[in-house]
């Protein structure tokens, strides 16, 4: 079914009521167990319907998942056809729009306050935080974005962390050495805490803009505001300076601590694997505010929501930094089955020899997540696994269109990358320490009459099969039934 639309959705609840409308929101049994139960239930609903859980494990808020999980929906909340998705998005993280700073009164996020001095609250409690995946050690939120200030400039950051429930007013979360590590490490040389706020449960383009690949300095809240077309409405946390979502359902406010780490994981990570129990760092609550009858969203760990809202912006971002070489790249796309991060299609309107492999390597250095780059045509559909498969099949010969390059960095949440280590987990310098591959399956330009030539037959893309198809049965139409003999 085809859902055209013309307005962007800033909203989560007015996001969530059109998916109501539109079959595509699935209201669950209430008392839902929050151990497993409920990713469960999201995940075997995975790209269909997102998921609304009431009272899960018998808490008053409800749960929602999966509201992302299809690359159409996502260009519906823009407001654009799928075609545009990676267009406007890339337009909007080039000219961000500062963010509008609202009146506490004025900020539904700030409606309800729960202050955590002295064990007046404990975050177990307040929130239905799920247990997703099998071994995950304990609950986790998955949704949050964490926001935090550059301690030298002020301008905040937005990403989305694994954040675990320690206590009642601890998490432990897995921080990745990209901008929130080094406003942390900023921090703590000066052996001060870093103030934090997460925000859980934003509207559906919040959420995308806070995955944008953006220098260290741009605030992602000003590529959603660019996005939703005006300001982002913000308020400043009650007991710290961090700007939050003033529409957000919950923000948690509280601090990473200097010096202090503590055992976080296993977790069932993007790659489908776990990463390992490890020493990571802290978060002290102070406090959590909420709207009047809030609603939870948690991210369900490598399935779709999970994988398209990493793969939209990289792709976005990849599109940029590789059409600025070169301008004959057309399009990009991250597989499902690289997990939406290390498998790169390009497509590519080929204008001389060699330079396929050129493409490649310009792929490699736009994320060092990316492990393998396929370049195909203009006639190869890179959406479509079969499509690739079909032009690596008959396009691409190992011995002369095949680049590798060894001792590269990649993901630090590769498990391929740890194999020879004999079982001791690599040292953080050596964390994603692999090799990278690349595929020229494109025609060469040149080559002897139809040998490139695919095969079609005029008139298909034409057909009308509901007149084509007659009204009465097959069986009809031969005089008997059609039996085995």
């Amino acid at each position: 079914m085809t859902h055209l639309h013309t307005a962007a959705h800033t909203s989560l609840r007015g996001w969530l009521r059109h998916l109501a409308a539109s079959d595509r929101l699935a209201a669950i049994r209430p008392g839902v167990a929050l151990e497993h139960e409920l990713a469960a239930i999201a995940k075997r609903l995975d790209g269909r319907q997102a998921a609304l859980f009431p009272h899960p494990g018998g808490h008053p808020m409800p749960v929602i998942s999966g509201f992302m999980s299809r690359r159409a929906w996502i260009a519906e909340a823009m407001g654009v056809p799928e075609a545009r998705l990676l267009q406007h998005f890339r337009a909007a993280a080039e000219k961000p729009l500062a963010w509008r700073e609202v009146d506490p009164a004025a900020a539904p996020v700030q409606q309800i306050v729960h202050r955590f001095a002295g064990g007046a609250a404990d975050i177990r409690a307040l929130l239905p935080v799920p247990t997703h995946s099998e071994h995950d050690h304990g609950a986790y939120i998955t949704a949050g974005l964490v926001i935090a200030r550059n301690p030298r400039t002020g301008v905040q950051n937005v990403s989305i962390n694994r954040i675990q429930i320690h206590g009642p007013d601890r998490l432990g979360i897995l921080i990745l050495p990209r901008h929130l590590h080094a406003f942390f490490a900023a921090a703590e040389a000066q052996d001060e805490a870093l103030e934090v706020a997460i925000a859980i449960g934003v509207d559906p383009l919040t959420a995308l803009a806070s995955q944008a690949i953006a220098p260290i300095d741009c605030d992602e809240l000003e590529i959603a505001g660019a996005l939703h077309g005006q300001p982002l409405p913000v308020v400043k946390c009650l007991t710290n300076q961090v700007r939050v979502p003033a529409e957000a359902e919950i923000v948690i406010e509280g601090r990473l601590l200097p010096r202090v780490r503590e055992p976080e994981g296993p977790f069932g990570e993007f790659p489908k694997y776990y990463s390992a129990r490890e020493e990571r760092e802290v978060i002290a609550i102070d406090a959590v505010t909420h709207r009047r009858d809030p609603v939870f969203h948690t991210i369900v760990p490598a399935e779709m929501e999970h994988l398209l809202l990493g793969a939209i912006p990289r792709e976005a971002t990849l599109l940029a930094h590789l059409q600025r070489s070169f301008p004959n790249v057309t399009d990009v796309h991250l597989t499902v089955g690289g997990v939406a991060r290390y498998h790169l299609v390009v497509q590519l309107r080929k204008t001389r020899e060699g330079q396929a492999k050129n493409v490649m390597l310009g792929a490699f250095a736009g994320h060092y997540d990316v492990k393998q780059v396929i370049v195909v045509d203009e006639d190869v559909d890179i959406h479509d696994a079969n499509e690739v498969e079909w032009a690596v099949a008959t396009r691409f010969q190992a011995d002369r269109d095949l680049v590798v390059i060894a001792g590269a960095q990649g993901s630090a949440l590769d498990p391929s990358t740890t194999v020879g280590f004999a079982g001791n987990k690599p040292s953080p310098e050596w964390q994603g320490y692999g090799a990278k591959m690349g595929l020229d399956a494109t025609k060469p330009l040149a080559s002897a009459e139809h040998v490139f030539t695919r095969v079609r037959i005029p008139g298909e893309r034409d057909v009308d099969l509901a007149q084509a198809v007659a009204a009465t049965g097959a069986a009809a139409l031969v005089g008997t039934p059609l039996e085995a003999e």
